[in-house]
């Protein structure tokens, strides 16, 4: 996902909430069911800002399921054109990521990429209502990675000749030179 798309689009034209328009563009109705499953009282997306609309030029974010075939290529490149800038585009299920088990089919192209940018991916088969709710989240930047700081620091050629040594003793004599015990 492109860092500097979302920076620029959120703070300007997106602050409160995402308005979304659902479509298939040939697929087994599976993901579609888990898009509608999240959008449903039980996980309740809409508490994240992100609304389902019924046209596509109402929309700000686009949600495509299902392998794109050939007789839905013009459409869904009409669809994306009818969404307003600035748009996103959210490929939900491993159909639309890749064309899923119909990959090399005659009639599938491929995933959503092939022919439209996409921005974010959100695979499985079909993609559950978690996946898509944390997809949201991280779209929205609420559930930000935490990731600790990493230093590096080069060891120098003192430490390294040290290494394996009793402290004082360096080298290859060192190691020949029996131990000396106080009796």
């Amino acid at each position: 996902m492109a860092e500097g798309l979302l920076q620029r689009i959120f703070p300007k034209s997106l602050p409160r909430s995402l308005w979304v328009f659902h479509t298939n563009t040939g697929g087994c109705n599976g993901c579609d069911i888990e898009v509608l499953d999240a959008l449903t009282p039980t996980f309740d997306v809409e508490r994240l800002g992100m609304r389902l609309v019924g046209s596509p030029r109402h929309a700000d974010v686009l949600l495509v399921c299902g392998p794109v075939t050939r007789p839905m290529l013009r459409p869904l490149k009409e669809l994306y054109d009818a969404v307003p800038d600035p748009k996103i585009v959210v490929a939900i299920g491993a159909c639309a990521v890749g064309g899923g088990p119909w990959f090399d089919t005659y009639n599938v192209v491929g995933g959503v990429d092939k022919v439209i940018p996409v921005d974010m991916y959100i695979p499985g088969c079909p993609a559950r209502p978690e996946a898509i709710l944390h997809g949201v989240a991280q779209l929205l930047e609420l559930a930000k990675k935490k990731v600790a700081a990493v230093t590096e620091s080069q060891v120098t050629a003192g430490e390294l000749a040290g290494v394996g040594h009793a402290a004082g003793e360096i080298g290859p004599a060192a190691e020949l030179r029996p131990e000396r015990r106080e009796t």
